[in-house]
């Protein structure tokens, strides 16, 4: 079986494929149409979030047989389309769950402890003991929406704080040890801190919008390291200037290309003018999963995966 490579990956990748026989070729600059013309040629791929995976590129895959993403999210491809034409699909979020769980809960106590904030004054020669003092996770209820790998990754990590942790996901039965899971109102009425886990779908897209945030009974912290496009920013900005949120750490944002290697090339949002000169926000580039540690086990799982299907 022959597979091609769209975006560079831990070597691994390519080494362990090649031990089990499968021939293995490498483009990472050609463009869409490029890969397209040739696609025909290969029973499978493998790609992180170079480009989109639409009808017209599947169907110019006529020998295709898997689709391998680096990663956790099946977004960028149509699945539905693909597995119409039984091409098996694959995905990683075994491998950075972990990676996940352990940022959401950097972001977390970062903003409970003021550090950004601090750490920019003492720079600055500012020591305000007063004005940085911060706030203990015990005693919180954390809610999750969305209970996969990586909400449960989270709730593994708060295992050594006195905390209650909640869920709501639209698969039933799905806590446990862990985390309880609960109607979605009872979530807004006990929650202090929000962290997303969800994939991007139409049921997440723009899902945390005014009319959600005011569902929530007392103000809450916002940890999204899901998509960006879950929040709507202009109606998070509402509510950090009401405080009705007190805080978000944001791993990503709605104004993402669809790669999820750039922001914005044209004018800079409003909302996110706002958002980066907030003392109470905290901003990474979408790398929540990205860890050294993480690069290998994603493409260990890929590896792990294919193998199992088709050796």
């Amino acid at each position: 079986m022959k597979i091609l490579h769209l975006d560079t990956n831990h070597p691994l990748l390519i080494n362990q494929l090649n031990d089990l026989g499968f021939a293995n070729h490498e483009d990472y600059t050609s463009s869409k149409e490029t890969i397209e013309a040739k696609i025909s040629e290969y029973d499978g791929f493998i790609i992180r979030s170079r480009f989109r995976i639409d009808k017209g590129f599947l169907d110019k895959a006529t020998n295709l047989k898997f689709i391998g993403r680096v990663g956790a999210g099946l977004e960028n491809i149509d699945c539905d389309y693909a597995e119409q034409k039984g091409i098996y699909l694959i995905s990683a979020p075994e491998g950075n769950r972990n990676a996940v769980g352990e940022h959401s809960l950097a972001m977390l106590l970062s903003l409970f402890n003021k550090l950004n904030k601090a750490d920019k004054e003492v720079r600055q020669g500012k020591w305000l003991r007063e004005d940085n003092r911060g706030l203990e996770l015990d005693g919180k209820t954390v809610g999750l929406v969305g209970y996969g790998n990586m909400g449960k990754a989270f709730a593994k990590k708060l295992r050594g704080f006195d905390v209650e942790v909640l869920c709501y996901d639209i698969k039933p039965h799905v806590g446990d040890e862990n985390c309880k899971q609960v109607a979605l109102e009872e979530l807004q009425e006990k929650a202090d801190v929000l962290s997303l886990h969800t994939p991007q779908t139409e049921l997440t897209i723009d899902m945390v919008n005014s009319e959600f945030i005011n569902g929530f009974k007392k103000p809450f912290w916002l940890i999204n390291t899901a998509r960006g496009k879950s929040v709507v920013t202009k109606d998070l900005v509402i509510a950090l200037k009401s405080r009705k949120i007190l805080g978000a750490g944001l791993d990503v944002l709605e104004y993402e290309k669809s790669s999820f290697e750039n922001l914005f090339s044209s004018n800079m949002p409003e909302a996110f003018q706002y958002l980066i000169k907030s003392e109470n926000v905290i901003l990474s580039p979408h790398v929540a999963g990205w860890t050294i540690e993480s690069k290998e086990k994603l493409a260990q799982t890929i590896v792990d995966k294919i193998k199992a299907k088709f050796c």
